[in-house]
């Protein structure tokens, strides 16, 4: 049996998680956080833990099947946590772990970029598509 050296065992452990490579298993979770409601749900959870239905009127036009789908996801991913408080009718609220916490940054940045930009980009489309 070959033994490796630890400069070998680091460039391993480096491209177990290369996103260029198409076996990584991050290329799924870059996947899963490129969706926008993901980025929505996280900067609405940034205020502090929401019930379920605050969620859903905070993000116009997210449906109630890929609200629970995409918040399942990032509860399975440990991003967030799930509450239940027993109760007539039963509280479900939903708050960031620490490790969504640490996703915020990034998500916020991107959000903030779309909106301050937007424009630039509408003119960008409009000069591409009147040349095409």
């Amino acid at each position: 049996m070959a033994t490796t050296t630890a400069a070998q065992r680091r460039r391993q452990a480096r491209a177990e998680y290369d996103a260029f490579l198409a076996a990584c298993p991050s290329r799924l979770l870059l996947d899963r956080f490129a969706d926008k409601w993901v980025a929505l749900i996280l900067c609405s959870l940034a205020e502090g833990e929401q019930r379920y239905s605050e969620i859903a009127r905070t993000i116009a036009g997210v449906s109630q099947k890929m609200l629970t789908q995409t918040l399942r996801n990032l509860e399975r991913d440990g991003v967030l946590i799930r509450s239940i408080t027993p109760a007539v009718p039963v509280r479900v609220s939903y708050r960031l772990t620490p490790l969504g916490d640490s996703l915020l940054p990034v998500v916020r940045a991107i959000k903030q970029w779309a909106e301050q930009n937007m424009g630039a980009v509408q003119e960008a489309r409009q000069r591409y598509d009147a040349a095409s």
